[in-house]
């Protein structure tokens, strides 16, 4: 028969086991996942960085579940909307986005859905990287100060698309023909349906900030602006400019 003695010993040696796997499933957590979804001709891009490199300001856990779950979603969603239809699966989904009236009617919903949550987090994980933040430099930085005034009343202004913006949705800095502007938009509707070019987004859906933030969106994106990747940004905006 086992001693008291004996059992306790057990059952801190059973303990210790337990704590070092989930420590060890934690640490794998910390790569990001390769680029894969759901069979189809759209698939889930890795991420540029560890799941864990935006902390302090985004935690490790937010990423992995935001790109691992409902970015995923978004893409086995769009390729089971798609599944029949050749003519769609075989184009880019920005090309999609930005004509979703040719998009037959039976599908449009999901594409405009599906097809903006993929797009949107596709370009939203670039927007960002480890030691981000800080401001625009060049002629960015000069069109900024020309469109808002400075960069902190830009700043100013983009938070308040971001924090007001009603229910999901995300805060756009555009370039709109020759000018720069901020848009919000709801769900996963992108800008390029409407024409524009998204240089800088941020997703306010609950999912991007909910574990770390719970319902204090303002700190979210207060944070949010530490890792800010202007180098993409910068180079979006070159490339719309031509």
């Amino acid at each position: 028969m086992m001693t008291r003695r004996q059992a306790l010993k057990t059952t801190l040696m059973t303990s210790l086991a337990c704590a070092t796997a989930a420590e060890f499933r934690f640490a794998n957590a910390q790569t990001p996942a390769p680029s894969t979804a759901a069979s189809g001709p759209f698939t889930l891009p890795s991420l540029p960085y560890a799941f864990d490199a935006l902390e302090p300001h985004i935690d490790a856990r937010t990423m992995q579940i935001h790109h691992d779950k409902h970015h995923a979603a978004y893409v086995a969603n769009l390729n089971k909307a798609v599944a029949d239809l050749p003519e769609l699966s075989s184009k880019p989904v920005d090309d999609l986005l930005k004509n979703l009236s040719a998009v037959p009617e039976k599908v449009r919903t999901a594409v405009r859905n599906q097809g903006g949550g993929h797009y949107n987090h596709s370009i939203f994980w670039q927007m960002m990287k480890k030691n981000g933040g800080g401001e625009p430099s060049g002629e960015l930085a000069k069109t900024i100060d020309k469109a808002f005034g400075s960069f902190n009343a830009f700043k100013e202004q983009f938070t308040k698309a971001a924090v007001g913006q009603f229910g999901s949705g995300w805060a756009w800095l555009v370039r709109d023909g020759s000018d720069l502007k901020i848009v919000p938009s709801p769900n996963q509707d992108s800008p390029i349906s409407e024409g524009k070019v998204p240089l800088l987004g941020v997703d306010v859906w609950e999912h991007a900030y909910y574990l770390k933030y719970q319902n204090r969106r303002p700190d979210y994106v207060a944070a949010w602006f530490n890792v800010i990747n202007w180098g993409y940004v910068t180079e979006r905006f070159q490339g719309a400019s031509k």
